[in-house]
């Protein structure tokens, strides 16, 4: 059996970009509990992975977990607090996917010594490698970028109103980054008429944005949240070579930005 939690490319420069929803794999045993339409994993972040693959030949440092959000969500903390208090979202171990629908079958959810054993499983591995490579790249640079590489659905009801703006930068209102280094992102976006964008609107950060971005300790943490159209055929599900490209020059203009 393959236990790979997580694939970790360690690069030179103060950039670590994780892809924490990017997973698909579903153990069996959770699998065989799943509601039909949950097993084919809807709510990932699909090709996340795939648009930030420049980033290693760039030389930064990339953080791609195996597991799909269903059976943990590795952005959300250990004590499954909600980051969004009055709107819909989901929990550490999912039982509701972003359309409403359950996760699973009737009494198969998880109990708490099931999710406790999926923390130390699937999520402490990859939090304990994600911040061990930014204190690394820490005490090479002084100072680091954390980079979170997200997309998502632009119309999805139980989750917001209307259609998401393309682009959604969030810096947990900026402090998970410091004014100058979000408005040097800001500005990149602004000189562009391609893709609308909001900051800090309906995703202003996830955990890890909010647990690690410290920036009086020289860590930086950004989140980029994109409407899937902007890179794939989002009613298909299949990428777009000619859409992902200028998305690609785009949020790679906007990390150097960051990186400053």
């Amino acid at each position: 059996m393959d236990m790979t939690i997580f694939n970790l490319h360690q690069g030179s420069l103060p950039l670590l970009v994780s892809v924490p929803h990017n997973g698909t794999r579903v153990p069996d045993d959770i699998a065989q509990r799943l509601t039909p339409e949950a097993r084919a994993v809807p709510d990932t972040d699909w090709d996340m992975a795939r648009m930030y693959a420049w980033v290693i030949e760039a030389g930064g440092s990339l953080i791609v977990p195996e597991h799909s959000r269903y059976v943990i969500d590795l952005n959300r903390g250990e004590d499954d607090v909600s980051l969004y208090p009055g709107q819909n979202t989901t929990g550490l171990c999912p039982t509701v996917q972003f359309s409403g629908a359950p996760v699973y079958l009737p009494q198969a959810e998880p109990d708490e010594t099931e999710v406790r054993a999926r923390v130390e499983r699937y999520w402490r591995p990859y939090h304990n490698a994600l911040s061990t490579e930014l204190q690394r790249l820490l005490d090479l640079h002084g100072r680091v970028i954390l980079w979170e590489g997200h997309s998502i659905k632009g119309e999805l009801p139980f989750l917001f109103d209307g259609r998401l703006p393309d682009l959604n930068l969030g810096t947990a209102s900026t402090t998970s980054c410091t004014p100058e280094t979000q408005q040097r992102i800001e500005a990149v976006l602004a000189a562009q008429e391609d893709f609308d964008f909001v900051v800090n609107g309906r995703f202003k950060g996830g955990y890890i944005t909010r647990n690690y971005g410290k920036p009086a300790t020289g860590i930086e943490a950004i989140q980029l949240e994109m409407s899937q159209r902007v890179y794939m055929d989002e009613a298909k599900g299949i990428w777009d070579a000619n859409k992902a490209e200028r998305i690609q020059q785009l949020v790679r203009a906007m990390i150097e930005a960051a990186l400053g």
